[in-house]
């Protein structure tokens, strides 16, 4: 482990006894050695036999795959990694396609509509509306000194599942997780916030079970100033921090991101790393139907922060092909709740007016395709099965590759499945999705849907903001990011219908994401530390592997 990855743990002695097995940073259960066993206090407390952490992993598999839910899975691993942590990453790295799912969308979405029942063990900070005043004393609570990415939330939009309040603590945590899955970030620099203001959630108001504030959201503002005390907090205490705005409501996402982000070193993944995972996914796609994406026209259904954040890196793409900005946005097409995004209407937000075309009004996406003969959908509308067959049948006469994107998560609110996809297309369509499908066979050919997933996207990303110490997050990072990814889709995933790598590459992949990020913080001055001769290879110095520490050893 490089000086750069210790715990503050290593800075201190190392405890022993039942403090040392109930440490998840430094436990390593029973694969802790015979001469460690009796140097830290050990014997007796484990059985005789030293494991390897193979046979550990082995373990954990077999229990693992016994139990009947994925919600059971899902605390069988929480369970893990809150006594092993080490293992549990091993367990996650090694069959990541396996446990992704369980540990992130959709399975982290069935874990937040229950956090309350299945809490066991805190992880992370609640910094709840009542502690405003004394954030920055708390914060000193948190026991790691090195902590480089913060995700945070406040629970108002969990995936497509609305307000979760402090149920939403899940997707810190998961999201995190995958930060060291995907990309190595070292476990002991990453810390999930619940931001808790409160909830709209009626059923949670009147739980006497609910574990957050029961109280409606603050607003307005006091929530402006509760926020901007934490972030100042975060900063003041450790200072290279990077902070992820993590499923806020999409008037608050927008206006969050646009006060921060020169500011601190900061990004929305909703807004901006789907956007970059879409924009990859359509690169890919494009090498498929052989047409530049400035020649594209695109509807997408959904006018929130993800699909008005696709729209905007599309956009910039566009115009890094020559196209002038309002060319670009003139190909970008919305249909939210109440039909066409045009400038006729008078009920649009704000971060909607730059997609409202002078065009007629259209009531529903189906005549919006028929009107504007789109090459691709995006579906960004949490509204399942929007995308239904005739609907495909259409985009499949208007094109001879149809690019149909089903982005919404979990996959009971994807606006179509991969197999609707693939059959209502007679196999033409070129489809990703945001929750995994399984793999499908239409006439014979067998297709493997990609799953848009911004584990592609934010882990490497994070992994170059890291490693250079950048003091901003930018959009030329994450069109940075999407063409680095779209790059390592290989013409056999292409050849499959997949136009991401697979899972199995995602450290490799995450790797050199966080070169074409780290060059473009190099280029623009945003660096905090020298450049190195070897990008790549400072990269992979920056990853963090799951390997238990020799406790006889001197550091």
């Amino acid at each position: 482990m490089s000086a750069n990855h210790r715990s503050s743990h290593e800075d201190t002695q190392t405890p022993t006894g039942a403090a040392l097995l109930h440490d998840p940073w430094l436990n390593k259960g029973t694969a802790f050695t015979q001469a460690e066993r009796e140097a830290f206090g050990l014997q007796g407390l484990l059985p005789p036999h030293v494991c390897t952490i193979d046979e550990q992993v082995q373990r954990v598999l077999e229990n693992y795959r016994k139990k009947t839910t994925d919600l059971e899975r899902y605390i069988h691993l929480v369970a893990l990694q809150d006594r092993n942590e080490t293992l549990f990453y091993r367990v996650l790295m090694t069959h990541l396609e396996e446990m992704m799912p369980i540990v992130y969308t959709p399975t982290v979405g069935t874990a937040c509509q229950n956090f309350g029942q299945i809490f066991r063990r805190s992880r992370g900070m609640y910094v709840s509306y009542n502690d405003r005043g004394r954030i920055h004393e708390m914060l000193r609570n948190w026991p790691q000194k090195d902590v480089r990415v913060i995700v945070m939330t406040d629970g108002e939009r969990i995936l497509g599942l609305g307000d979760q309040g402090a149920g939403g603590m899940g997707i810190p945590i998961g999201k995190l997780s995958l930060y060291t899955a995907c990309a190595g970030i070292c476990p002991s620099q990453t810390l999930p916030v619940m931001l808790d203001v409160g909830t709209e959630n009626e059923a949670y108001l009147k739980d006497p079970m609910y574990l957050g504030l029961s109280q409606r959201r603050v607003r307005g503002k006091d929530y402006e100033d509760f926020v901007s005390e934490f972030i100042t907090a975060a900063k003041d205490r450790w200072p290279d921090v990077l902070v992820q705005f993590e499923d806020f409501g999409n008037t608050t996402a927008f206006h969050l991101l646009e006060k921060w982000r020169d500011r601190v070193c900061t990004f929305n993944d909703d807004i901006q790393g789907t956007a970059a995972v879409a924009l990859a996914g359509l690169f890919s796609a494009l090498r498929i139907t052989g047409k530049p994406l400035r020649q594209q026209r695109i509807v997408f259904l959904g006018a929130g922060e993800a699909g008005v954040g696709i729209g905007d890196l599309i956009a910039s793409a566009m115009v890094d092909e020559g196209e002038t900005l309002e060319g670009a946005r003139s190909k970008l097409w919305y249909v939210d709740s109440k039909g066409l995004v045009v400038k006729s209407r008078t009920d649009l937000a704000d971060h909607k007016l730059r997609y409202a075309h002078d065009y007629e009004q259209i009531p529903n996406l189906l005549g919006a395709i028929r009107a504007l003969q789109p090459t691709a959908i995006i579906g960004v509308s949490t509204s399942a099965k929007a995308f239904n067959r005739e609907i495909i049948e259409t985009m499949s006469r208007i094109n001879e590759r149809p690019i149909v994107f089903a982005l919404s998560n979990p996959t009971s609110k994807s606006e179509c499945s991969a197999e609707e996809a693939y059959s209502w297309s007679k196999g033409k369509a070129i489809f990703a999705s945001g929750s995994p499908f399984p793999s499908y066979t239409y006439e014979g050919r067998t297709f493997v849907p990609g799953q848009g997933n911004n584990s592609y996207i934010f882990p490497g990303l994070g992994l170059g903001v890291i490693a250079t110490r950048a003091k901003r997050v930018t959009d030329r990072m994450f069109s940075a990011a999407a063409r680095e990814l779209a790059a390592r889709t290989t013409q056999e995933d292409l050849d499959m219908g997949r136009i991401y790598p697979s899972l199995k590459l995602i450290q490799e992949v995450s790797a050199y994401i966080g070169v074409a990020v780290a060059e473009v913080v190099f280029k623009d001055g945003l660096a905090g530390v020298p450049r190195p001769a070897d990008m790549l290879e400072h990269i992979k110095s920056n990853m963090w592997k799951p390997e238990y520490r020799d406790y006889l050893k001197k550091p």
